[in-house]
């Protein structure tokens, strides 16, 4: 089992940054694809990035691709995503997701929450206009 919990969320205006972090527990995360997934009021979940277990493969949802960088430090157990650029439409609940996979790189299957096993409770960011 692994235990997820994201923080760093919180209110910004838009233009503004915010950096969200995910510690895992449980078990080292090494050997999982990590992900972050959104939710916005009234709206499907949503894929936003992906980093492969090395942390050498990433891939970015086109909503959020060159504004954010998605990181992780498997030997604190830990994952971040840093989002620069914030705009309204990036509000939602940010979700960390963990999948057991140790893939070369980042694969199409992996921007799919159906196939991540562990998922945090989430973390509200809000991008005022």
């Amino acid at each position: 089992q692994v235990q997820l919990v994201e923080s760093g969320g919180g209110l910004v205006q838009a233009g503004g940054s915010l950096k969200l972090s995910c510690a895992a527990s449980g078990r080292t995360i090494g050997i999982y694809t990590m992900g972050w997934f959104r939710q916005a009021p009234g709206k499907e979940r949503e894929f936003v990035a992906a980093v492969n277990w090395s942390g050498r493969s990433t891939y970015y949802a086109d909503s959020v691709k060159g504004r954010s960088t998605i990181s992780r430090d498997n030997a604190k157990n830990t994952m971040a995503l840093q989002m620069n650029s914030l705009k309204p439409e990036d509000t939602a609940v940010y979700y960390c997701a963990a999948r057991r996979s140790m893939g070369s790189s980042v694969a199409q299957v992996d921007t799919m929450g159906v196939n991540y096993n562990y998922w945090g409770q989430g973390t509200q960011v809000t991008v005022s206009s």
